[in-house]
């Protein structure tokens, strides 16, 4: 482990994201907000401790595979840390460094689960920022600063595979890394123009749009709004989300193949975005019946019934009513949709729809194996064949993945006095990196306790970090290395 070489690409990730809260004073000087000394400070205390941990160490050796695994999760938990700043300091937001550091990381693993209220009152640049956060955590500010350390000396593909979020982590879109990690932003930069110009185009204010295209390519779900997407009360602006969270929630390397040949049959020709999209319009069709069985549950069944459908199962959290309040049925069927969550190599959570199809195509071959017990049967996602490795790490993956969610809402239930409602959606809607729950974390999660929001706060870790990447730190055999 070279904890000086660990250290030093650290402080430069810091000093990077130090420049970007330049963005929030911009906002405040076009507002006229007295916030500039808010965003100041941050930025001094975040690019003075970059700086310490960079010219602290000399070491400009190559990075090792472990040292990438170090790296992420230490730079996720110190920039939401760093992040909370500007949340603390600002005088409208009037929150304590815990739901601070909540409402940061929540940004950043694009989660949406919030500790605030009132947003329709709070400074621009405050909203701005937040907006910000999970449009940097979107795709993964990593995998930007992928694109950058190799002009500063340092490698970056060990910092790619320890991000990159998906079962098969090794493809890369161009012969180099950076030419990836490039790919792959200006991809994701184009996505939130078009999606800011077709808001802005649907009725939303340029200040509106630009922050609701940051939170839904980032598949992140904050609002500048407490009523979220449900305050516009407009058809055309629900339609340009659902239009973008269902793209967002597709594998941006198939998106850049697709775009770059010019050939949009890849879309339909990859069989875990014919799943994806499957899961979108089933629990659609579910849910509106649902609410159409049920005359007063919703004012436009329909309409509230596609949206909240493709903006839980993407694991958006985006709103345009409060669907806790649907028959029992409806939200309990949302909540597990997350669970699937969107493509893998998307910007959304859940344990991925590909995942969801390895683990079904297994069962089944299981299946013929106890019909033709010396049989051979192989797994393929369209002409390629999975690997068994793959295969195994799924399962492995899903079979942590079961026993963290349940030690969680164990844990989250004795040290906080919850319902086992709020318990199961609170850990599933931050696992899952969804953000509204049920119970009393539909509307937000400022009542919790501290050490609840803490707990959460790792589950949004894990969820972001596909669990593996947090957990291998925490084995004895790693440090051994």
């Amino acid at each position: 482990m070279h904890f000086a070489v660990i250290l030093r690409i650290t402080g430069i990730l810091l000093s990077l994201f130090s420049l970007a809260l330049f963005l929030p004073v911009i906002v405040a000087l076009i507002y006229g907000e007295d916030t500039i000394h808010t965003f100041g400070a941050a930025f001094a205390i975040t690019m003075l401790s970059g700086l310490v941990l960079f010219l602290g160490s000399r070491d400009k050796r190559e990075l090792r595979s472990g040292d990438g695994f170090f790296i992420t999760v230490l730079f996720y938990s110190g920039l939401g840390l760093f992040g909370a700043i500007p949340l603390y300091l600002a005088d409208g937001v009037h929150a304590s460094f815990t739901d601070a550091a909540f409402e940061s990381l929540s940004g950043l693993t694009t989660t949406g689960a919030t500790v605030l209220s009132g947003l329709d009152e709070l400074p621009r640049s405050i909203l701005f920022y937040r907006q910000l956060l999970q449009w940097l955590g979107g795709m993964g500010i990593i995998v930007l600063a992928v694109a950058v350390l190799p002009m500063l000396g340092i490698g970056g593909m060990q910092l790619y595979r320890a991000e990159s979020p998906g079962p098969v982590k090794d493809n890369k879109l161009t012969p180099r890394i950076t030419e990836t990690a490039k790919a792959l932003w200006y991809l994701y930069l184009g996505f939130t123009i078009l999606c800011a110009g077709a808001y802005w185009a649907a009725g939303m204010s340029l200040f509106d749009a630009i922050c609701h295209s940051f939170s839904t390519v980032a598949i992140g779900g904050f609002s500048t709004h407490d009523a979220s997407i449900g305050h516009f009360q407009s058809p055309a602006i629900e339609t340009v989300a659902i239009v973008f969270m269902v793209l967002a929630g597709i594998n941006f390397a198939l998106h850049f193949l697709a775009w770059n040949r010019r050939e949009p049959k890849l879309y339909w020709a990859d069989r875990e975005v014919r799943l994806y999209l499957t899961i979108l319009a089933v629990v659609a069709v579910v849910v509106c019946f649902i609410l159409i069985e049920h005359p007063g549950a919703s004012d436009s069944p329909i309409r509230d019934g596609i949206f909240q459908a493709v903006s839980v199962a993407t694991t958006t959290g985006f709103t345009t009513s409060d669907f806790s309040l649907w028959p029992s049925a409806a939200p309990v069927l949302l909540l597990f949709a997350a669970f699937a969550g969107g493509c893998a190599g998307s910007t959304a959570g859940g344990i991925k729809v590909v995942r969801v199809l390895l683990i079904y195509l297994q069962g089944m071959r299981e299946i013929r194996r106890l019909i033709h017990p010396n049989g051979v049967f192989t797994i393929k996602l369209g002409l390629q064949r999975v690997p068994d490795r793959v295969v195994d790490a799924v399962w492995g993956f899903f079979s942590v993945y079961v026993i963290v969610f349940l030690t969680m809402v164990s844990l989250i239930m004795v040290i906080a006095p919850l319902d086992f409602t709020t318990a199961f959606s609170a850990v599933a809607a931050c696992l899952n990196n969804l953000g509204p729950g049920l119970g009393d974390v539909a509307l937000n999660y400022a009542s919790l306790p501290a050490q609840a929001k803490w707990l959460l706060i790792v589950a949004m870790m894990l969820g972001r970090l596909e669990i593996f990447t947090l957990l291998v730190l925490l084995t004895p055999a790693f440090w051994r290395r």
